[in-house]
């Protein structure tokens, strides 16, 4: 019978120690000592960098455009007295906080676009009202809101609301976004010199602008600066709107 003393001796005998391992493999001698750089799959600081770059780039580009209609609650048309449409939204907006209406009035705008107009021979762009008379007003519409801002001073009513009583119709999705959306001034795309004349009293379809596809009828002439005032059906009023020449064409 073997001893325990022998025990250690034979597990050192039968166990290697890792000094003892022949780790050495046979490598041909035409492989080259480099790993190929191709097959190296790790990231240099530099390639992050890179990818980081691209990706805040993609993002840049696609970052979404804040369309008004996406904006919580519906947008409605108010009248106001013409010429105090300013003064009627500061006394609205005054309203809704001594109201506390916060939380169903979310916003007042005043459509505005450039314009550009000659004085004393000088081409300047100035603002002007899209709707002059109207104030466009985004909120969740219910008595509590009608109230508070059907009895502002200067509001005269709702558009759209043909009957006492009838809650208002919001704006649909087109006109929000065409309302809301007016731009000009000289990030706008130049316009071509017009080749038409216009009479007094003829029916024109508007070719581009806030009121593309409108049809109206022109009372006023500027040949001098080529633009013409138009008669056109706004929320169901006639309202005279200022136009180029090259944005509008004969019906």
């Amino acid at each position: 019978m073997m001893s325990d003393d022998l025990l250690p001796e034979l597990d050192t005998a039968i166990e290697p120690s890792p000094s003892e391992i022949d780790t050495s493999v046979d490598v041909p001698e035409d492989l080259p000592a480099e790993p190929d750089a191709t097959f190296d799959l790790q990231e240099t600081p530099e390639s992050v960098d890179e990818v980081s770059a691209e990706e805040a780039s993609a993002e840049e580009a696609v970052e979404p455009y804040d369309n008004p209609w996406l904006r919580p609650g519906a947008w409605y048309v108010v009248h106001s007295q013409s010429g105090y449409e300013k003064k009627v939204k500061a006394n609205l907006e005054a309203r809704i906080q001594s109201m506390n209406m916060e939380d169903k009035i979310f916003e007042i705008v005043i459509p505005m676009e450039d314009v550009v107009e000659f004085k004393s021979g000088r081409k300047q762009v100035v603002q002007k009202k899209v709707f002059p008379g109207y104030l466009l007003v985004r909120c969740d519409m219910d008595d509590a809101s009608w109230y508070c801002i059907r009895n502002t001073p200067g509001v005269t009513g709702f558009v759209g609301q043909s009957r006492f009583g009838q809650k208002p119709t919001p704006l649909s999705r087109r006109e929000v976004e065409t309302f809301l959306a007016v731009k000009g001034g000289q990030d706008a795309a130049p316009r071509r010199k017009p080749k038409l004349e216009y009479q007094v009293g003829e029916s024109v379809r508007v070719k581009e602008g806030p009121f593309a596809d409108f049809s109206g009828q022109v009372v006023e002439i500027n040949a001098d600066h080529m633009k013409l005032k138009v008669l056109v059906n706004i929320f169901g009023r006639e309202t005279p709107v200022e136009l180029d020449f090259s944005q509008v064409s004969k019906l």
